[in-house]
């Protein structure tokens, strides 16, 4: 059942808070059901919304079970409550050991089989095949991150394109909650029909766009481009699939029982179209993208 927005607690991108009016804060709408398996009306979607929201695209098992193994290899970090369910994501009270935590997530957990098989299994691979209707890329830059509650870190609002300028805008990003993550927990959001102002304006200033956010003033933004900001209560399973032209961003996480949101967002593209170089190594905070 969709909550009411007056009901919402208080959600912001770092000390900026979203307006709850109803010009100005939606839900994301999930594709029917009957739409699923129709490809031109999936694109038809895509191109009139620049997402498409698809509940419970992924077998929930799957990605609970990559859930435990994540917060699991990098419990002895500290990162987790000590003698909690992995499977919950409940933060230590205190700070974790971050370079054993860098060491696990950079050195094991990014480049290891599980995250690749994971990233690669049919249900995400297959559907991008049947989208594009065509063997397809998936970049190899892959990011998974991890948010506590009273953490900074944030998804600043940007949109994909800007840093793969070196290859095809033919591409889609996906982003995946890995677990259930309710609007408390911190997940994705997107500015309501932003995909096609900001594809207009990239197409004229491509050249000049630098690779860089765009602002964490997310109701600023909002007021910008006269639009809401679309949000969702994700559960394990679901998935959303967005244009290179939309923009996004995430909420801080103010979950009240502790519990971390970890999610990934990959990218598939046309495999016989340019791919942008840059991403054809493993994801790393500190490889300049």
């Amino acid at each position: 059942m969709i909550r009411a927005i007056n009901d919402l607690p208080a959600l912001k991108c770092r000390e900026y808070q979203l307006a709850a009016t109803a010009n100005r804060l939606g839900w994301l709408e999930p594709v029917p059901e009957a739409m699923r398996q129709d490809r031109q009306a999936l694109w038809d979607r895509l191109n009139r919304d620049g997402y498409l929201f698809i509940r419970q695209a992924i077998d929930p098992q799957i990605v609970l079970e990559f859930r435990r193994y994540y917060f699991t290899a990098l419990a002895p970090s500290g990162l987790t409550k000590s003698g909690s369910n992995p499977l919950d994501g409940v933060a230590a009270e205190t700070d974790c050991d971050q370079a054993a935590a860098r060491e696990v997530l950079f050195g094991h957990i990014v480049p290891g089989k599980l995250y690749e098989q994971f990233c690669n299994q049919p249900a995400l691979r297959g559907l991008f095949e049947w989208l594009f209707a065509a063997s397809v890329h998936l970049h190899k830059r892959k990011l998974i991150r991890h948010s506590r509650v009273g953490e900074s870190w944030v998804t600043s609002a940007h949109y994909d394109l800007v840093y793969l300028r070196e290859g095809t805008d033919n591409l889609l990003s996906a982003w995946i909650p890995l677990g259930d993550c309710p609007v408390e927990r911190g997940g994705l959001i997107y500015l309501e029909q932003s995909h096609k102002p900001i594809k207009a304006r990239d197409q004229l200033e491509a050249g000049k766009l630098r690779a860089q956010h765009i602002t964490y003033n997310l109701p600023a933004l909002a007021e910008e481009f006269d639009t809401r900001w679309l949000i969702a209560d994700y559960e394990a399973g679901d998935l959303v699939i967005h244009s290179p032209f939309m923009v996004h961003a995430s909420l801080n996480n103010t979950d009240p029982n502790g519990i971390m949101r970890l999610s990934t967002d990959i990218r598939y593209q046309p495999l016989e179209e340019q791919v942008d170089a840059r991403w054809q190594n493993h994801w790393h905070d500190n490889d300049g993208l």
